[in-house]
């Protein structure tokens, strides 16, 4: 096991090298010049100038690149163009945002996927298949901002149940210490703080979870209808075992390999997905972070959130697969 791990992680730098490869170039071929956009309109050409220097802008790009990937290897992904600020200090601070919604979302779309793929299956061909079928496939062609804005619009401005945008009420006086608002509001018992913010996580977090959840309910029904076909699920009900025993136990333990990995890549797909949930929502983390610095050309913040999202996706992939010898006995890694 600790071989095939290695070896993975091996395999995955060639990866994490040709994302920051991409994004690198991407970002510097794309229209607008950062000086332009950062400083001052009114600022003069020689400081203009100046400011491309400091941040080696006049240098070729295969040299602005090789810099960078000395001083990312030595744990020093630059600094702002907007803040001066370390871009390291700058992630960090975003991704407890991102990775409360990200885990709330995928809570959300596991048990609802999972759940909906099994009544699918038991009930195969009838009104519970069909109805469950046509919302996964609505909820896999909706837009994450489009669904958003509906939410928004039902539980925030009609029915006024949920709060519209944001982590926390304002009115509150609440200093998080570690930025995991949850966490925070826990250990400092604070159940009024703990209350709103669970309140402002409902919407983003099922946003954001629904799509994920559809693929995983199609998923989760496929394999079901293929493993309940296997003569030891035949063999389980001559035994006379309850039919939820047969299901739960039988059933639904052999059929979550493939659910397993439509969970994993979910993850990374519910990160990227973070970014347009996080705009329509006014949430704090790496979404909102990523898309100001777009805007403003800010590359060192752009460069350093897409490489901590690519390390975390091929992170929960090994994750993933060193799962698959825990569901299943049968699974041995050379």
């Amino acid at each position: 096991m600790t071989t095939y791990i290695l070896r993975r992680l091996l395999q995955a730098i060639p990866t994490i090298v040709g994302i920051s490869i991409i994004i690198f170039v991407l970002m510097r071929i794309v229209p607008g010049d950062p000086a332009s956009l950062i400083l001052d309109p009114q600022t003069p050409p020689e400081a203009r100038e100046a400011f491309r220097k400091a941040y080696g802008l006049d240098r070729p790009i295969y040299e602005q690149y090789w810099i960078f990937l000395k001083n990312a290897l030595q744990g020093d992904l630059g600094r702002s163009f907007r803040s001066g600020t370390s871009v390291t200090s700058e992630v960090l601070a975003a991704a407890p945002g991102t990775i409360e919604l990200t885990l709330a979302a995928t809570i959300i779309s596991v048990m609802l996927g999972i759940v909906t793929g099994i009544l699918a299956a038991v009930y195969k061909n009838s009104l519970v298949d069909y109805v469950s079928m046509i919302a996964a496939t609505t909820g896999m062609s909706m837009p994450v901002y489009w669904l958003g804005l509906l939410l928004i619009m039902l539980f925030a401005v009609k029915l006024r149940l949920l709060p519209v945008a944001g982590r926390i009420e304002s009115r509150l006086f609440f200093t998080p210490e570690s930025g995991f608002m949850i966490l925070d509001t826990l250990r400092q018992a604070d159940w009024t703080a703990f209350q709103s913010v669970l309140s402002h996580l409902v919407l983003p977090s099922v946003t954001l979870g629904f799509a994920g959840s559809a693929l995983i309910a199609r998923m989760t029904r496929t394999a079901m209808l293929e493993v309940m076909m296997e003569d030891f699920i035949t063999t389980a009900k001559g035994k006379g075992l309850r039919h939820s025993v047969v299901i739960m136990r039988h059933a639904l333990k052999n059929a979550l390999i493939p659910v397993i990995t439509v969970v994993g890549t979910q993850v990374g797909y519910l990160l990227g997905g973070a970014v347009l949930t996080e705009t329509v929502f006014n949430w704090s983390g790496l979404g909102s972070l990523l898309v100001s610095a777009i805007f403003s050309r800010d590359y060192p913040i752009v460069q350093g959130t897409v490489l901590l999202i690519s390390v975390t996706f091929v992170m929960v992939n090994l994750l993933v697969d060193t799962t698959y010898a825990i569901v299943d006995p049968r699974i041995r890694y050379r």
